[in-house]
């Protein structure tokens, strides 16, 4: 077996075994309470801050009050009430977590959902009916581990829902830092030490080796939540990470075109908003720095039914793709190189990406060069313009449709695209588009999963098996389409198989017929 054979094939192990840590999790409480947590920390983290709660608050509702459902009924209508209230003392700690960590991705605001969990469960232990603590405290006793809770208990207030929280944050931080030692060195030892610190203190009181006077057990109930608001607020009051205004970037904008008329589009600010106008008054809006090019109503076909797929998937995309690639032992480091090794890219040349995703190919590109995406999920946009900061890359983002960039003739140096064009409603115009908008003498690459991959793997997919199972076609490089004119026309087949690479090279001297196809 060879060195990489051996790693992918240890890095598959460690994968499964960690899976398993979350299977016993679902059975056996102690482990679930922790493993939730990082779950909890890491969904919420995927979703829209508002969306994201309700799901948890679903979660939790089924999770425990149905079981117990027929006891709470009999206990009345305020026995329920008080239980839900508890449940909501258990989520909100994640929502506030959602919201400090969008304002902010430094290893503090993970802080935010150890200090929120602390303070909210300590405070209504003291606020809420006893009842309802006592009943759930009953139906623990019934279980294998009640002992085990008894003794936790004893280490006081706030103990192990601060590890607990802080685990489920901690290791959702390092998970999107990639485990690189050299990012996540400072901070995994902060949370150690931190935890360490915590459990050490909860031990000392089990032994009752110190007794807490009623001032400190005053400090332990208020002083997280105190320290929970100042990290807020340094959280939401801290300037934001804003790029230039695109008033202040003319060399970018001048690229810019409608994609229905062509027309050459300006900037108008009105206080912070900005928008891109023609001369004939279209007007496309700039929403978190990401020009709108796409409008709803004219996503239509294939397009709208997988653009409705992406938008629902945007937030872990790339976590399910991590997760995917480690249990069955995939390079992805080899998968994205395996066609990215085509590209002509030499440095100071301008990049373009359709249907750009969440940016994972521009983490294997050359530096030194300017990067532009589009993309038609707002959603997928949002997580690449998260990797774009984690990976400390920029690029200018747009949100549009590749039928119709919104771009001039001949501006960029690169061309490519990489995944999604099987399933477009209209391929060619796609390639069409992607011929107009490359620099003359440019290589265009076209990549995407071959007919026996999305057989092996989509039509087996949960998820993907309702948008491929009624095709009429087998999908194919689409070398068809390439208009007569181009050079230098190959098809290669890349990741074993499982991808097809089509690649091209516009004519230097000459105006392509784009309308052949």
């Amino acid at each position: 077996m060879n060195r990489k054979t051996s790693h992918q094939r240890s890095l598959q192990l460690a994968a499964s075994a960690i899976a398993g840590i979350f299977v016993i999790g679902v059975a056996y409480s102690p482990v679930g309470m922790w493993t939730g947590a990082i779950l909890s920390a890491w969904f919420v983290g995927t979703q829209k801050a508002w969306r994201g709660f309700l799901w948890m608050m679903g979660f939790a509702l089924i999770a425990h009050v149905l079981p117990i459902w027929r006891g709470l009924a009999d206990a009345g209508t305020a026995s329920v009430g008080w239980t839900i209230l508890a449940l909501l003392i258990g989520v909100l700690p994640y929502l506030l977590y959602r919201l400090t960590i969008q304002r902010s991705q430094a290893f503090l605001a993970t802080l935010s959902l150890p200090l929120w969990g602390t303070a909210l469960q300590t405070l209504g232990h003291r606020w809420l009916p006893d009842a309802i603590y006592q009943h759930f405290a009953s139906i623990q006793a019934q279980s294998v581990h009640g002992k085990l809770l008894q003794m936790l208990a004893g280490m006081g207030p706030g103990v192990i829902p601060f590890c607990v929280y802080w685990t489920g944050s901690a290791l959702n931080w390092m998970w999107a830092q990639e485990f690189q030692k050299a990012k996540i060195a400072v901070g995994a030892s902060i949370y150690g030490a931190g935890c360490l610190a915590v459990l050490g203190y909860g031990l000392i009181l089990i032994h009752r080796l110190v007794s807490p006077s009623p001032h400190m057990n005053g400090l332990i109930a208020w002083a997280p939540l105190a320290l929970s608001l100042i990290l807020s607020a340094w959280a939401f009051l801290r300037p934001k990470n804003i790029r230039q205004p695109w008033a202040n970037r003319a060399e970018t904008v001048s690229l810019l075109r409608s994609p229905g008329t062509m027309a050459p589009l300006h900037v108008e600010r009105s206080g912070d908003a900005e928008t891109l106008v023609s001369e004939t008054g279209e007007r496309f809006p700039i929403r978190d720095g990401i020009p709108a090019f796409a409008k709803p109503e004219a996503i239509t076909g294939s397009n709208r039914k997988f653009n409705r797929m992406y938008e629902t998937i945007g937030g872990f995309y790339d976590d399910t793709q991590r997760v995917g690639s480690a249990l069955m032992g995939i390079d992805r480091d080899e998968v994205f190189l395996s066609y990215l090794r085509l590209l002509e890219i030499k440095p100071g040349d301008t990049v373009l990406e359709t249907s750009v995703g969440t940016g994972l190919n521009f983490k294997y590109l050359p530096h030194g060069v300017k990067l532009f995406g589009l993309d038609l999920s707002a959603e997928m946009l949002t997580s690449c313009q998260a990797n774009l900061r984690r990976w400390e890359l920029d690029a200018d983002l747009f949100l549009g449709n590749a039928e119709e960039l919104p771009f001039a003739n001949d501006s960029f140096g690169i061309v490519f695209h990489a995944g999604g064009i099987n399933f477009f409603n209209d391929r060619a115009k796609a390639i069409r588009e992607m011929i107009r908008v490359a620099k003359p003498g440019s290589r265009i690459l076209i990549a995407d999963e071959t007919e026996e991959y999305v057989k092996s793997s989509y039509e087996r997919n949960p998820v993907m098996c309702g948008k491929v199972k009624d095709r009429v076609d087998a999908v194919s490089a689409p070398i068809d389409l390439v208009p007569a004119d181009m050079q230098e026309v190959k098809v290669e087949s890349v990741w074993n198989g499982k991808f097809y690479a089509l690649t091209f090279r516009k004519p230097s001297s000459t105006t392509p017929n784009l309308t052949s196809a």
